[in-house]
């Protein structure tokens, strides 16, 4: 069974800017550049029929694209640091989007996130690095800002089971109102009983 989210993605040239952040940290093993994304919300395991029922209702999103900002670098965990993380500048549309794709999952009965909505990429997964370590990693990239992209659409992703997460399978996408049309293709039928899931 998938573990769905739904997620933004990161355009070649930001991903770039964030590859240039790897290394130099002990214990962190670092994502995929291909696997860079930004969680809007956490599904979960869910059925098929579930699925279907999510991504029609996701359906009915009417939200304007809008531009984003990666900025700034920070360390989830606290004393004991476990993820280091690229921010994002305040969005208003961001947060509005994530918003109702919350209240969606809401009605549809899906458990809450306890945690508050922080937008973020994920750049490492860290194993046994000491806060000072983290610390010194973090003030020596402090001012990282990447140039800003243009949001166009939000997807439903799945991962599979594995360490440090990914590899990571757009199964739907939607567009959002004003961005262009080419790159916002539909994966259909992807819930189809009758084949396994790519």
């Amino acid at each position: 069974m998938p573990r769905l989210f739904t997620a933004l993605e990161i355009p070649r040239d930001a991903a770039l800017s964030l590859s240039l952040l790897r290394g130099g940290l002990p214990g962190a093993r670092w994502i995929d550049v291909e696997n860079y994304h930004l969680t809007l919300r956490f599904i979960g395991d869910v059925e098929g029929h579930v699925a279907d029922e999510i991504a029609n209702a996701l359906d009915r999103v009417r939200r304007p694209s809008f531009p984003l900002t990666l900025s700034g670098v920070g360390a989830f965990g606290g004393k004991k640091p476990n993820t280091i993380y690229a921010g994002v500048a305040p969005s208003p549309e961001l947060a509005a989007l994530q918003a109702e794709i919350d209240r969606i999952c809401q009605r549809l009965g899906l458990p809450s996130d306890a945690r508050r909505f922080t937008p973020h990429v994920t750049l490492a997964r860290l194993k046994n690095t000491s806060p000072d370590e983290a610390a010194l990693y973090l003030s020596a990239r402090g001012n990282f800002a990447a140039a800003p992209f243009k949001v166009g659409r939000f997807v439903l992703m799945s991962s599979r089971d594995s360490v440090g997460g990914g590899p990571y399978v757009i199964e739907e996408a939607w567009p959002l109102v004003g961005a262009e049309h080419r790159g916002a293709a539909m994966v259909t039928d992807v819930y189809d009983s009758s084949r396994p899931m790519r």
